[in-house]
């Protein structure tokens, strides 16, 4: 029987799991310089230009040194993700995979649009709690046990606590596109097959093959 971490993470879904798994090994391989940043993120140039595709999955992977920005999104992410997946997506693994997968395709094409922003960790981590928010609107959250809002204010609260324990906009702003894409992934899956009768296509569920 598994004990200790082994039972812990068995008990992680397994799309969360996976992703929490890749994000911790690509740390710590930053930090055993066993990589650089410099051969993980994003840029169209380097991707395309220079052949080196494996920085379009990277760039989702790599939430910075070990630090205090690091344990807060993946502590968060982990939780929320977690919390989706076996609530909103119980025994749909394949449309959670699908979510995920649409909504890094669009930061991506939003980073060549419009940002530069050379990871997106963060932005992608934002996109199951921003959903989770919306999908539990009445849910009281306590944040460190200090003050209690409701849960979709938890998005805008994590947000004004990432600028302030980074120092820089930038972390904010990732996590400010992360919620967009968020919304636009809730809005297609919970309010346009129900107010605009659009009902469910490729954007919302999963093809066959997976």
């Amino acid at each position: 029987m598994p004990v200790g971490i082994e039972a812990w993470l068995t008990q992680i879904p397994p799309i969360t799991r996976a992703w929490l798994a890749l994000s911790v090994a690509t740390s710590l391989a930053v930090q055993c310089q066993l990589v650089t940043p410099l051969q993980l993120y994003f840029s169209f140039k380097s991707a395309f230009t220079n052949v080196q595709p494996w920085r379009m999955a990277t760039t989702f992977f790599y939430f910075g040194s070990i630090s205090l920005d690091f344990v807060f999104h993946l502590f968060f992410f982990m939780r929320y993700s977690r919390m989706l997946e076996e609530s909103s997506f119980a025994n749909r693994k394949a449309d959670y995979f699908w979510l995920l997968l649409l909504s890094s395709v669009m930061l991506l094409v939003s980073h060549v649009a419009l940002f530069n922003l050379p990871f997106l960790s963060s932005s992608l981590a934002f996109v199951p709690i921003y959903m989770w928010s919306r999908r539990h609107p009445s849910t009281p959250i306590s944040l460190f046990g200090l003050f209690t809002i409701s849960a979709p204010y938890l998005p805008l609260a994590l947000v004004i606590f990432s600028w302030v324990i980074s120092g820089t906009w930038k972390a904010a702003a990732g996590d400010l596109i992360g919620c967009a894409v968020g919304h636009i992934g809730w809005f297609l899956r919970d309010v346009w097959p129900r107010e605009m009768v659009g009902g469910y296509s490729l954007l919302t569920e999963a093809p066959d093959g997976l």
